[in-house]
């Protein structure tokens, strides 16, 4: 037993401490004067930035520098990975983190991420299906994102570029796969990321499960709103879907669905509608 003891201590003591020194890392780099070009690539490809009060552009730039340091982007299908690429994907997918917190600290990056993979267009996966009689028939599928739980999404260039440059349509797939990475913080996808206690998990479940009711209802109706058909896919989908909206189409969201709106305004710290 007193072993066991000790090398639980030891584990702890392991982790405080990377831990500690991740911070630390993260500290420095959001701290380092924010390049010139990049500043350009942000008027230029993510105009949604110019419109965030100023201590929110100030902090995202910082976030935008920790992340580009700690996650390697690499092109895929023959693309070569521009600065331009780096930045306008960095600047979109930190944007969950502008408001968040946990214990009372900052939230400064994605725990699980490790890497970004980047196609110049959609790219085709494919996925054994299962079929009746429980066979299973493999699926080509042509996507223009992805998230694994392992540590990965994987974004289609033209897919990133077209989502920052209309910031208002309500269709962002950095958006959406960086919220399925929020989700899968707790394993696989399930529409219910990480909380900070019993309360709130409760409070979301039954917010996110009465919306989700509701949407199904409308479409059956004929009445999508803001928030679509694929988000009714599954629970998962309806928080990437919804979060996409939040960002990109608040106040239509608070419109329809208010409490799921209120939610994700305490969740992600931030009232995009005030931008």
């Amino acid at each position: 037993m007193l072993i066991v003891a000790g090398l639980v201590l030891l584990m702890l003591g392991w982790w405080l401490t990377h831990t500690w020194r991740g911070e630390r890392r993260r500290a420095r780099w959001q701290a380092a004067p924010f390049p010139a070009t990049w500043r350009r690539i942000l008027r230029r490809r993510v105009p949604l930035v110019a419109r965030l009060p100023v201590p929110l552009q100030l902090r995202l730039k910082g976030l935008i520098q920790a992340f580009l340091a700690e996650v390697p982007i690499i092109g895929c299908g023959g693309l070569t990975v521009s600065d331009e690429m780096r930045v306008t994907i960095a600047a979109q997918a930190c944007l969950l983190l502008l408001g968040r917190h946990r214990g009372g600290t900052p939230v400064s990056h994605f725990p699980n991420l490790r890497q970004v993979l980047l196609y110049p267009g959609a790219f085709v996966v494919e996925r054994a299906a299962p079929q009746a009689g429980g066979v299973l028939q493999e699926q080509r599928r042509t996507l223009a994102g992805e998230s694994w739980q392992q540590g990965q999404v994987i974004l289609s260039w033209d897919a990133v570029r077209d989502g920052a440059a209309l910031p208002d349509d309500g269709q962002n797939v950095v958006l959406h796969e960086f919220a399925h990475q929020l989700d899968q913080e707790t394993g696989a996808a399930n529409g219910a990321p990480l909380m900070p206690g019993t309360a709130h998990l409760r409070q979301w479940a039954a917010v996110f499960s009465t919306a989700f009711a509701e949407l199904q209802q409308r479409l059956q109706q004929g009445e999508p709103g803001c928030l679509g058909p694929y988000a009714a896919s599954s629970e998962a989908e309806f928080f990437a879907v919804a979060t996409e909206v939040f960002f990109e189409q608040p106040r239509a969201l608070r419109q329809e669905y208010p409490a799921l709106h209120d939610v994700l305004t305490a969740y992600y710290g931030l009232q995009p509608e005030g931008w």
